[in-house]
């Protein structure tokens, strides 16, 4: 724990997983989404994120994409692009269960979702007791990962994440709340050296950057990490306007995606533009159907892949 630090400042992407039409594990396409997303410059790859179904996954799969992903990044020269493991179980145990397993499979660091089944329950104190016990026992250092949508509308407020960011293994968090003011109190407060603070969506990427973030862990980089990577360098670069107008583009893709059903669209979009995988998800997740969906349906997104494979 002594060792413990955030991963590095720039962009992550919880990528999707494939399965064929039995909805059984589609390591191929796997393998050459985990290579587009290295080669479009991606800092770190968020296995069982949100977008990564890790709810529909059993334990022994969760272990097998991580691996899955860290053995294909090695073997293709990306040793360098981190793996980030999603370890959030429905309870103390199964959560360090899971960051164990992730250690073993690879992963350099956890990020742990706050159970959400017995909301009601979890008070402030359940909360913090949950975290600190999973980070005390995690053998890599953890993060913490608020999602209202998908933990029965709990949102761990700027107080509590800061009083979590306060133990040495927990080394940062990923908003997926989208909460700007969050952010900018959490990054004035915990030092960027000890704590990473990410936005959990494209829509804020440039306004993070702006309030102190660590980059960008997003759902779009799915869709078109060249085009992050740019605003990123953009930024970097102190190029604002040029940076504001990139913005813009990932803004409205991102309110496309999130129509599209998010995990069911970036399948549905990677199928038609990049030459693998399928729109495959399990149930009760439905596949996206595009052509029902219509061309203005995904008009801005259109743009920013033209963008992307220009890039």
């Amino acid at each position: 724990m002594a060792n413990s630090a955030p991963p590095p400042p720039g962009v992550y992407v919880p990528a999707v997983v494939f399965f064929d039409e039995n909805e059984e594990l589609d390591l191929e396409a796997i393998k050459a989404h985990v290579l587009r997303l290295a080669r479009g410059g991606v800092t770190g790859i968020l296995v069982q994120g949100s977008n990564g179904e890790a709810q529909h996954l059993s334990h022994d799969e969760r272990k097998l994409t991580i691996r899955l992903t860290r053995e294909t990044l090695n073997q293709n020269g990306f040793e360098h692009v981190l793996v980030i493991a999603g370890t959030g179980g429905q309870s103390t145990k199964e959560s360090k269960k899971l960051c164990e397993d992730a250690k073993e499979a690879g992963a350099t660091h956890a990020l742990v979702l706050t159970p959400g089944v017995w909301a009601p329950q979890m008070t402030k104190e359940r909360i913090l007791k949950f975290h600190r016990d999973v980070a005390d026992a995690s053998p890599i250092p953890v993060m913490i990962y608020n999602f209202p949508v998908v933990t029965a509308g709990l949102n761990l407020d700027s107080d509590i994440i800061g009083e979590l960011g306060q133990h040495p293994n927990v080394v940062g968090t990923k908003l997926s709340c989208a909460d700007v003011g969050k952010l900018h109190r959490l990054t004035s407060t915990l030092p960027a050296s000890k704590f990473a603070t990410f936005p959990g969506s494209s829509a804020v990427f440039l306004q993070g950057l702006i309030s102190g973030s660590a980059g960008v862990i997003g759902a779009l980089p799915n869709v078109a990490p060249k085009a992050h990577a740019e605003l990123y360098r953009l930024w970097k670069e102190g190029k604002m306007q040029e940076a504001t107008i990139l913005q813009a583009m990932l803004g409205h893709a991102d309110w496309e995606l999130q129509k599209l059903g998010s995990i069911a669209g970036i399948k549905a979009i990677v199928t038609k533009h990049f030459g693998y995988g399928n729109t495959n998800v399990r149930g009760p997740l439905t596949p996206r159907d595009l052509e029902a969906a219509g061309a203005a349906a995904t008009e801005k997104l259109e743009q920013l892949i033209a963008l992307e494979k220009s890039l």
